[in-house]
C-alpha cells in the first residue's frame, strides 16, 4: 500500500525535493502552501498556511515533512511557533511528524556541550538562523506525545548540490565523512528523508546526514 505523505512548507526548495523524490517511489503526497499554485511534483495541493493547519487536515497521513523556513530576523520565532503548532495538532496521533532540521546544533565534542554555532568558523550570519532552529528543537524534545524525528543536514548543505544517492546516517554529533567533509545536497538529503518515512525507525530522535 502505497505510503501518504504530507508536506507543509511546501514551497521551499528541500521540502520540494522531498516531495519529488516521494512521488518518485510511488508515494502519494499533498502539499500544503501558502501560494494560489502547486509549484511541487506533489498530486494534491491545499493553499493553507502551517498555523492554520488543523488535526483534521493531517488525519490519515502516515508521515507529515516539516520543510518551514525563515530568514529575516522578525520571522525567525516562526521555526519555534510552527513545530509547536504541529505538535499541538499531532498530539497522540499515530501520524510521524519529520523535521527540516539544521546543522547549528549538531555537537562538537563527545560530551554534548558545545554545538557547531558554536565554534570559533561558524560564520556570524548565520548564528541567529541557528539559534532560533535550536531553540525549536528544544522544544520538539519535550514532545514523548509526538512520533517527531529530526534530521540536521551536514554543515555545507547545498542547494544546487549533486545527487549521489549516498550518504551517511549520523546522530546528535556531526560526522565526517572519509574525506573529511560535513556536506550534502538538498536532493540526497530528501533522499535520506524519504528512506526515513519509508523504513526508518528514529521515533523522538534527532538524527543527521552527510555525503558518502
Amino acid at each position: 500500500m502505497n505510503k501518504k505523505i504530507a508536506v507543509v512548507a511546501a514551497g521551499g526548495r528541500v521540502s520540494r525535493q522531498v516531495i519529488s523524490e516521494a512521488v518518485r517511489r510511488g508515494f502519494d503526497v499533498t502539499a500544503f502552501g501558502r501560494k494560489a499554485e502547486n509549484m511541487t511534483d506533489a498530486q494534491y495541493y491545499v493553499q493553507k498556511d502551517i498555523l492554520d493547519l488543523t488535526a483534521a487536515d493531517l488525519a490519515g497521513f502516515d508521515a507529515v515533512v516539516d520543510g518551514f523556513g525563515a530568514w529575516t530576523p522578525e520571522t525567525l520565532s516562526g521555526h519555534s511557533t510552527t513545530t509547536e503548532h504541529l505538535c499541538q495538532i499531532l498530539s497522540g496521533s499515530p501520524v510521524r511528524l519529520l523535521i527540516v532540521g539544521g546543522a547549528g546544533s549538531l555537537f562538537i565534542n563527545k560530551e554534548h556541550t558545545a554545538v557547531l554555532a558554536e565554534a570559533p568558523d561558524f560564520p556570524d550570519a548565520f548564528k541567529p538562523l541557528a539559534s532560533a532552529m535550536a531553540q525549536a528543537l528544544l522544544k520538539l524534545r519535550q514532545h514523548d506525545d509526538v512520533k517527531w524525528t529530526y534530521i540536521s543536514p551536514a554543515a555545507d548543505f547545498q542547494a544546487d548540490g549533486e545527487r549521489t544517492g549516498k550518504y551517511i546516517l549520523g546522530g546528535e554529533e556531526l560526522t565526517l565523512n572519509s574525506r573529511n567533509e560535513s556536506i550534502i545536497s538538498y536532493v540526497d538529503y530528501a533522499i535520506a528523508m524519504v528512506d526515513e518515512i519509508e523504513k526508518g525507525h528514529h521515533i523522538n530522535q534527532r538524527i543527521s546526514v552527510v555525503r558518502a
